[in-house]
């Protein structure tokens, strides 16, 4: 029987799991409701975890680190906003470049740091700053796409990115702050995995999270909540996963290792077979280029 301390402890090691997910995928949403793709995350997660732990490493300070990290995101994210706002290129071809630069650039710049390590971030009541942040950050974009004058035009430029532009609004303009912000989350939860879940640096750390945050868009269907359930349910396999290696199940590790990335393709299929539910709330414009008369 699971006593309140282990539930606690799962709880916080689920939360743990989960917050890079939730801060990259919020990002990733805000940037495709305005109808840019962007499959870069992988790598803007790996330069944020970098360079968030080299400066954090050098300056002492963990809040210096996180805000390079993120502005290390919002510097990949200009590459690529210009590449596919202003030069017109395909964006899905872009974002896969994006993520290969990042997966090289990353393990040269992070070769000096391989086998040190930074003080943890803090804990309050079982939790980390960052797991309290990524919570209030589903709420905030949440309640900006819904309720704010600049969410109708964010999802006004999604849907009719021509429509918008003809009644005034600046199509590009605002999709250049989309993208930006979603490297800068991306950045960010980059640096929470060399930080915090594993506060050193290890070349190709991310595991392919950046993947699974764009997939924990689908799962959501482009809603805020969705991502925050998607995240945590990929956060409790993986714990559920770890607990099994440590009880030594007669399960191959390998298999085990899987579990979280099967369970994700899982539920992507089962919601993928009702075509009706995937385009309720797809931009109509995602992944088109925009380019003014």
């Amino acid at each position: 029987m699971m006593t309140s301390d282990l539930l606690i402890a799962f709880l916080a090691s689920t939360a743990g799991a989960a917050t890079p997910l939730v801060v990259a995928s919020m990002g990733e949403l805000v940037t495709e409701r305005s109808g840019v793709l962007n499959l870069g995350l992988e790598g803007m997660m790996l330069v944020g975890a970098v360079v968030g732990f080299g400066v954090t490493l050098t300056s002492g300070s963990m809040t210096i680190g996180l805000l390079a990290a993120m502005a290390a995101g919002m510097l990949m994210a200009m590459v690529f906003g210009f590449l596919v706002l202003t030069l017109q290129t395909n964006q899905v071809a872009t974002g896969l470049a994006l993520t290969l630069f990042g997966i090289g650039v990353s393990a040269f710049i992070g070769r000096s740091y391989v086998g040190q390590t930074v003080e943890r971030m803090p804990i309050l009541w079982g939790f980390d700053g960052m797991e309290y942040f990524s919570i209030v950050l589903v709420l905030l974009v949440g309640w900006m796409l819904a309720h704010t004058r600049l969410g109708l035009i964010i999802r006004a430029v999604g849907e009719s990115p021509h429509s918008a532009h003809a009644i005034g609004f600046p199509v590009i303009g605002l999709r250049y702050g989309t993208v930006l912000f979603g490297g800068a989350m991306a950045g960010l939860g980059g640096a929470y995995l060399s930080l915090a879940l594993t506060p050193m640096w290890v070349e190709g750390m991310t595991a392919g999270r950046g993947w699974i945050a764009l997939a924990q868009v689908v799962f959501a269907t482009w809603k805020p909540r969705g991502v925050l359930v998607g995240a945590y349910l990929f956060g409790g396999v993986t714990v559920l996963q770890f607990h099994g290696q440590g009880m030594g199940l007669a399960i191959p590790s390998e298999f085990l290792s899987m579990l979280p990335y099967i369970a994700t393709i899982v539920v992507l299929v089962l919601i993928c077979r009702n075509p009706q539910t995937i385009l309720l709330n797809k931009p109509m414009s995602l992944g088109q280029n925009f380019k003014p008369d």
